[in-house]
């Protein structure tokens, strides 16, 4: 747990240090966020504002995530590997990922609702898909990033091998917080919350199980 949070404190000082990163970021969602609203110009349906929020937090997250592990030279991760477990650094990393997608999509959610305004009924339920969002996110593309770093480091590629594993997340998310929009009741997303959640605990458990072979080479 010591490791765990020194290497979470490291992540944080290095994006605090250099906030062009970040600030790039924010820039990308705000900007996008106000192409739409000059795009519609009008109050647009729920459905269309449930899949233009997804679609912005989607290229979002494989901006902020995609350097992971792209920005760390082989010297530092051979320094990694002599002080610490491979299992602390993806946690890490993952649990970092999760913090700065959180942000991100919090931002996302402030400035969507002053330009296009907030068509959300039930606001705790559509928080709680966000939640859920960006973890399935972050643990996700955290182990491409790992993956896409070890064959020679190609952000082409987080893309690639990223979208079809996402599509499934992706597709019950939507679900998921369109009928936080709608106001329906809880017992309707049942089965979705269980499907999130289930896919975020698969995807951290292949992240945990598969990644010290990573780790070695």
């Amino acid at each position: 747990m010591k490791e765990i949070t020194h290497l979470i404190r490291k992540e944080i000082s290095l994006e605090w240090k250099s906030k062009y990163s970040f600030n790039g970021l924010l820039l990308y969602v705000i900007s996008t966020i106000f192409v739409c609203y000059l795009s519609f110009k009008q109050i647009i349906d729920p459905p269309t504002w449930n899949a233009l929020f997804w679609i912005i937090m989607l290229f979002a997250s494989v901006n902020a995530v995609a350097k992971s592990f792209m920005t760390e030279n082989r010297g530092r991760l051979l320094y990694y590997y002599t002080l610490t477990s491979a299992s602390a650094v993806i946690i890490s990393k993952t649990v970092y990922n999760v913090l700065l997608l959180l942000v991100l999509s919090l931002i996302n959610l402030l400035f969507y609702s002053i330009f296009i305004g907030n068509l959300v009924q039930d606001l705790p339920m559509f928080i709680i898909g966000m939640i859920l969002g960006c973890m399935g996110f972050a643990s996700i593309m955290t182990l491409i990033s790992a993956i896409a770093s070890k064959a020679g480091g190609n952000s082409t590629l987080i893309a690639i091998l990223s979208f079809p594993i996402l599509i499934p997340l992706l597709i019950t998310i939507i679900r998921f917080t369109k009928n936080a929009m709608d106001g329906l009741d809880w017992s309707v997303n049942y089965k979705f919350l269980i499907i999130l959640v289930a896919l975020n605990l698969l995807t951290m458990a292949l992240s945990y199980l598969l990644f010290p072979y990573l780790w070695r080479e």
